[in-house]
């Protein structure tokens, strides 16, 4: 390899080491915030309310978004995901209310 080869091959290694690291953030992340939407689930079964909050999970998409455009990431992507959680939640609370 050459010397410019050689330092990418370097520079890449250091990329996806903080690129595993923040997967494993994520991973955490979500692992927690799936911890309490779960209570919540179980909270909303026991109370008899309903699995989802169609005014909550907009005010929610609106912050993310705002949040995503902030941080310079594609604020549709941010929306996308959360929606992607959101409905994964839901699924969680139908399962406690069944």
């Amino acid at each position: 390899m050459t010397d410019a080869a050689t330092r990418a091959a370097e520079v890449l290694k250091e990329h996806r080491k903080s690129i595993d690291r923040l997967d494993a953030v994520l991973v955490y992340t979500l692992g927690e915030r799936f911890k309490h939407t779960q209570a919540v689930g179980k909270l909303k079964a026991t109370h008899d309310l309903p699995p989802s909050d169609p005014a909550r999970e907009a005010a929610q998409i609106a912050r993310l978004e705002a949040m995503a455009k902030e941080a310079d990431l594609d604020p549709e992507f941010a929306r996308k995901f959360l929606n992607f959680i959101i409905a994964e939640v839901i699924q969680h609370h139908k399962k406690h209310q069944s």
